[in-house]
């Protein structure tokens, strides 16, 4: 056994080289790649860099048959070995290498000149084509063999050949995941040798090529023929680039295929289903990679197979690639039992499996016997029902591609895909793979998962796992035929009905609380696929496609594909003069209500939503397209002949009513108008008169100032900031966990959850300078219990609140307090932060006293150092500097504790006080400028 450390001159020294059919393909991409380059041309003079293990298994002849007419180069004396460890480097070496030879080869210097002639580093270019590249079989040189490659079977073996080496080849050559890397890897060093060379030129070539082949140092690793290549393998590619689920499975099995006793599976039988093994992954890896800007995952397959094969568990989400390796392991192939000569075992006592390595008695040897557990049939039914499935799996991504789906088939996948298909995916590739179902049939099952999901989904926001177990097991029942297809589809037909009575109430909760956030509809996570939905039922009416989902689901800068008709701050005398009687708040939430908005065929510059109704309508030079020439949707709109509060209202009921036909379900008339939301559209109210048209003078000054877009995008910016400031701020006083514990965005709002409640905290910002804290009742129950302790919990708080600023009919109610300010001014902020901080703990401090909120539990903290402190001192009155405090707790006190004596009264979210109480003692006195506090034992 060879362990000695090797450059790549020697290690090339008669040896071939190849990468067996169990190791998976080149897997290294670009940030491996960068660093290899790195270390490469940063390598210093007179100085060699430590490569890694390399671990070879020298082959005998009987391993080699299938070498063909590559043997020649053994009976020349070369070593036949396969690589166990470290092929993704040796390859990257290869790589590089004959992108060397080859650029070299391309100079102008050297046009005209034959190998012979031309130098690198202190070899003849032939010399190290032949060494290091490939050898021609003399006398006719017909044979061309590759000192590194991979065995026949490996589907990179041609890419190799044919596309890295450049060998003629006029057949097409398949691409997988694995050929796409090698194809960037010969890219990225093509790209880097150019640079190199126009930088430094053929000396910066030559000194590569000589670091390359001289100062790459291996640990060269032989393995004995005795030594378990497969479980070295599995050890040895568990570092670096860590091997996916999928290349650990099937190195695996075709290691199971080795440990079947000629009697019971001969040579011919292990050879062919090996090939079964080798081909299933060829399949595999050609359809996951099938689509080069979206390759699929391996494990997503892998796991999705195994809930239609085998079974399904709600354990931990990689429990199935333990199943699998449980299921194929070497100890399931043959089970030993320990039987004794002449001794019998009782039928009730439990017999014990051993590992032969447990066994220590050399002088009593028992008797072994081999029972086969798992059987080579169970391999291939494996195997081969992974290669099929692996084209169905495609088809549920890209339906689009598949020759299984007729055209309404595909339609409806394409749905499933567009609403978000979940865990519903591997029940879908098992539908398709039934070849026996009838279009119609699987077409009704789609059906039924599409309108599972919405409803319960996108309407009800039910936890993303409900009935996920049943239908991961229901996958399993289809697919084994155990269950009819009717039966599935009556019973997610059921499950949504059943639930329908959940979802709406949820979805009415939602999206008031989108219209409480001047948000609306356009909040509405599903609203893109739900107007998409609307466009194809005009487009079928019309038999016509005007929309498409990718164009309409991309996201441009500046640019929008769903428009506010009316729009969100209307500053043209149009929009004005038309919503006149209605006040800002009012005209803000018809902009987001469903009925006024509108999918577009063609995004727009957000500028360009102020338009007027009448410009809306028509194409403009300014480069809109005009709704007459749009969608299905806009050529609807298109039609009236003015825009109104009206026609928003009419357009929200129209769209509900299409919701409702198209999933089938209904709402009541009260769910109806909490929807609608802007019911007061059509009260009846006075329309004033007209609004005086502005001069051209006022017109042009209006034309220079802000756009609404750049309005509503530095609104954004500065909502954004505001918040991000406020959680630093949060994080610096120590209330990171309780109050600043979600990501900032730029919206008007911050939410604070309260764990186990029917309401939960918000800060929100209005217009600019109106700051509020408030209780955010999730329904009337939950308002009118909080409304009923009103006096408590006022008082408690110290100020009164605004209970009753919810729309009447708003199923959510908000209880409101507000204070004007200076949002947006940083001078002012620090102290609106803590102002915050202030009043979220005296208003959740009256919510502890009214019963709405638990008091802090117990649990260790940072302070708990302190308790133990003043539990060991166990004096009556005792004296603490903040900075003796520091010592003892181990870090700082937030800036709230040097500047608020507030922060040292008991409250349910002040920790330090809370704490000192905790360990029997209470603050007597908090003086800020002597910076310390005295406690009193209680």
């Amino acid at each position: 056994m060879a362990n000695e450390l090797q450059p790549l001159s020697l290690l090339f020294q008669n040896r071939l080289f190849r990468i067996p059919d169990y190791q998976r393909g080149y897997a290294w991409q670009q940030s491996q790649l960068v660093d290899f380059w790195d270390d490469l041309t940063n390598l210093q003079e007179g100085r060699y860099h430590y490569t890694g293990l390399l671990s070879l298994k020298v082959l005998k002849s009987t391993e080699t048959k299938s070498w063909g007419s590559d043997l020649w180069m053994v009976d020349k004396g070369f070593k036949p070995c396969h690589i166990v460890d470290g092929q993704q480097r040796l390859t990257t070496f290869i790589i590089l290498l004959n992108e060397i030879v080859e650029f070299v080869r391309s100079l102008d210097c050297n046009s005209g000149k034959s190998e012979d002639e031309i130098v690198l580093g202190y070899d003849t270019l032939k010399d190290v084509v032949a060494k290091y590249i490939c050898q021609h079989r003399p006398p006719n040189n017909q044979i061309t063999t590759y000192l590194f490659g991979y065995e026949v079977d490996n589907p990179s073996a041609d890419y190799l050949r044919y596309r890295i080496f450049n060998e003629p080849f006029s057949r097409t050559v398949n691409e997988t995941y694995y050929t796409k890397n090698l194809k960037f890897a010969k890219s990225f060093f093509s790209e880097n040798l150019a640079a190199l060379y126009k930088a430094e030129g053929t000396e910066g070539l030559n000194n590569l090529y000589l670091k390359l082949t001289l100062r790459l140092m291996f640990n060269i690793h032989e393995i004995a023929d005795d030594y378990d290549v497969f479980v070295a393998f599995e050890t040895m590619n568990n570092r670096g680039k860590k091997l996916t689920n999928l290349e650990l499975l099937k190195n695996r099995l075709i290691y199971l295929t080795t440990l079947y006793s000629n009697d019971k599976f001969d040579e011919l039988d292990k050879s062919n289903l090996r090939g079964q093994i080798n081909d299933a992954w060829k399949e595999v890896y050609y359809q996951l990679g099938r689509n080069e800007k979206t390759p699929l995952s391996d494990d997503e397959f892998l796991r999705a197979h195994w809930i239609s094969y085998f079974t399904y568990s709600r354990k931990k989400g990689d429990d199935y690639i333990h199943f699998l390796l449980n299921k194929f392991s070497a100890k399931n192939i043959f089970e030993k039992k320990t039987v004794i000569i002449g001794e019998t075992l009782d039928e009730d006592v439990e017999t014990v499996d051993y590992d032969t390595e447990d066994m220590v008695e050399e002088s009593a040897e028992p008797e072994v016997l081999e029972v086969s557990k798992l059987e080579p049939s169970e391999i291939s039914a494996y195997v081969n029902s992974l290669k099929d499935t692996a084209k169905y799996w495609y088809a549920t991504f890209f339906p689009m591609q598949s020759d299984n789906l007729s055209k309404e088939e595909k339609l409806w996948v394409d749905r499933l895909n567009r609403i978000g298909i979940g865990y519903f995916r591997p029940l879908v590739m098992v539908i398709i793979s039934r070849r026996d179902l009838s279009a119609e049939q699987r077409i009704d099952a789609f059906k039924a998962m599409e309108r599972f999901i919405f409803i319960c989904f996108r309407l009800g926001y039910f936890n993303a796992t409900f009935r996920s177990s049943e239908y991961y097991r229901a996958a399993r029942s289809i697919y084994l035929k155990q269950m009819d297809i009717s039966d599935l589809v009556d019973d997610i037909t059921e499950t949504t009905n059943a639930n329908i009575e959940y979802a709406i109430p949820n979805f009415i909760t939602k999206i008031e609380k989108h219209f409480d956030n001047m948000g609306g509809f356009y909040d509405w996570k599903s609203i893109k696929y739900f107007l998409y939905e609307y466009e194809l039922h005009l487009a079928q009416r019309n038999n016509l496609d005007k929309v498409s989902w990718k164009m309409f689901t991309k996201t441009e800068k500046d640019k929008v594909s769903i428009e506010h008709i009316l729009p969100q701050t209307p500053t043209k005398y149009y929009w004005r003069n038309q919503f006149r009687q209605f006040d800002d708040e009012e005209i803000e939430l018809l902009s987001c209500a469903l009925g006024n908005l509108l999918p577009l065929s063609q995004s727009i510059n957000s500028s360009l939503q102020n338009d007027s109704f009448e410009d809306k309508k028509t194409s403009q030079s300014s480069g809109r397209r005009g709704y007459q020439n749009g969608s299905h949707s806009e050529i609807e709109v298109s039609k009236e002949t003015d825009w109104s509060a009206d026609r928003i209202y009419q357009r929200s009921k129209s769209l509900l009513k299409f919701m409702e036909s198209r999933w089938q379900f209904s709402y009541t008339s009260d769910q109806l108008d909490k929807l609608i939301y802007v019911t007061f559209a059509v009260d009846g109210r006075e329309v004033p008169a007209p609004i005086v048209e502005e001069t051209e003078d006022a017109s042009a000054m209006s034309k220079t100032q802000n756009s609404p877009a750049d309005t509503n995008q530095e609104l954004g910016n500065q909502q954004l900031m505001f918040w991000t400031k406020f959680v630093k701020y949060c994080e610096q006083e120590g209330r990171a966990e309780d109050m600043a514990s979600r990501k900032p965005y730029a919206q008007n709002w911050y939410d604070i959850p309260v764990i186990n409640a029917d309401f939960h905290l918000s800060f929100t910002l209005t217009r600019g300078k109106y700051l509020s804290l408030l209780i955010y009742a999730y329904n009337g129950e939950a308002f009118s219990r909080l409304e009923s302790k009103k006096d408590m919990i006022e008082t408690s708080f110290g100020d009164k609140l605004d209970w009753y600023s919810s729309k009447r009919n708003s199923v959510a109610k908000r209880i409101v307090y507000k204070r004007e300010c200076e949002i947006f001014n940083p001078a002012k902020q620090q102290e609106l932060f803590s102002w915050m901080i202030d009043k979220y703990d005296e208003l959740c401090n009256a919510l502890v006293i009214a019963g709405e909120l638990d008091e802090e539990p117990s649990h260790d903290n940072k302070f708990d150092a302190l308790k133990k402190y003043l539990q060991e001192t166990n004096q009556d009155v005792a004296t603490l500097s903040f900075s003796e405090i520091e010592e003892i707790i181990g870090t700082k006190l937030c800036k709230s504790a040097y500047n608020y004596s507030a922060y040292w009264h008991p409250s349910p979210t002040h920790t330090l006080p809370n704490t000192i109480l905790d360990a029997g003692y209470k603050i007597t006195l908090v003086d800020l400028l002597a910076k310390r506090i005295t406690v009193e034992k209680q």
